[in-house]
């Protein structure tokens, strides 16, 4: 399985991309785990796959699907995806800078 890195700037008028809870670069990993850096350096793991197979997933179910989680892309500093899922990227980066490795659960 490849990996990607996703760099992304935000361009969008009005944004303010250097907020240090912002999302710079993501990676997709095996097992539904994404390699996440933030803004001001921030670094760690976000485990996805409790989520996406909890009967609580709702929206996160889609991307059970290994096609659609590695479309995961950074849109205003968050984690998204095409069916419209996203992670707030405060709690991405409050989360990270607690344990290195964060665990979704739903």
């Amino acid at each position: 399985m490849s990996t990607e890195t996703i760099t992304q700037e935000n361009c969008a008028a009005g944004i303010t991309s250097s907020a240090p809870w912002r999302v710079r670069t993501v990676t997709v990993l095996p097992n539904y785990c994404l390699s996440v850096t933030c803004n001001d350096g921030t670094t760690g793991i976000v485990d996805m796959s409790r989520l996406i197979s909890s009967e609580l997933a709702g929206i996160f179910s889609g991307v059970q699907d290994k096609k659609l989680f590695n479309q995961v892309r950074i849109e205003l500093g968050a984690l998204t995806w095409p069916n419209g899922a996203d992670l707030d990227p405060v709690w991405v980066h409050e989360e990270m800078g607690k344990n290195k490795v964060w665990c979704v659960s739903g």
